[in-house]
């Protein structure tokens, strides 16, 4: 575990270690694997950011079940650009099927509003989110998020599959930008 790192022209500090992470995503499997004992959902995850997360939360499913991915992107740099570019699309079916959409961050919400959108036109039986991070103060969007591992500042963060301009995914911690003057 470092202190802190240097991306790219950036300096990040230590925000959350990986411990504290891993406790949170015990948390979010023990329910998981409560409330779908006898389900049979699929779980979504949403590329690039929450491949870790779901790797991780994924292993600790006990439940019969499956996993699949989108890939969509809304940041460039450190900031959200707001517009929505879907990458790779939907592969398995989900029609009557109950999903669990699998983040590692929720700020703005207009990701998962976009993903729920595509979800609701193909008839889908339920839909759940799950997110490893929540940022309250950034949220613009009228959804229920059911699973939340960790709320947090609106602060920049990278590690543990967060990234800024594409590095920094592999800190198996999580860091947040130092803001300098």
């Amino acid at each position: 575990m470092k202190n802190t790192v240097e991306v790219l022209d950036k300096k990040f500090e230590l925000y959350i270690p990986n411990e504290e992470i891993i406790e949170s995503i015990k948390k979010i499997a023990d329910l998981i694997n409560e409330e779908y004992k006898n389900d049979d959902p699929l779980f979504l995850g949403v590329l690039n950011g929450s491949f870790i997360f779901a790797a991780e939360l994924y292993q600790r499913i006990n439940i019969k079940s499956n996993i699949s991915f989108v890939k969509i992107s809304s940041y460039s740099g450190t900031k959200s650009t707001e517009h929505i570019k879907q990458l790779i699309g939907f592969d398995i079916p989900v029609r009557n099927r109950r999903v669990i959409i699998l983040e590692d961050i929720i700020d703005s919400g207009l990701t998962m509003k976009h993903v729920l959108e595509q979800l609701s036109e193909m008839n889908v039986a339920d839909v759940r989110i799950a997110t490893l991070l929540f940022k309250p103060e950034a949220f613009k969007e009228n959804y229920d998020i059911h699973y939340i591992g960790k709320s947090i500042p609106n602060d920049f963060i990278l590690g543990f599959g967060l990234d800024y301009d594409g590095y920094g995914r592999n800190y198996e911690d999580i860091y947040k930008i130092v803001q300098t003057q």
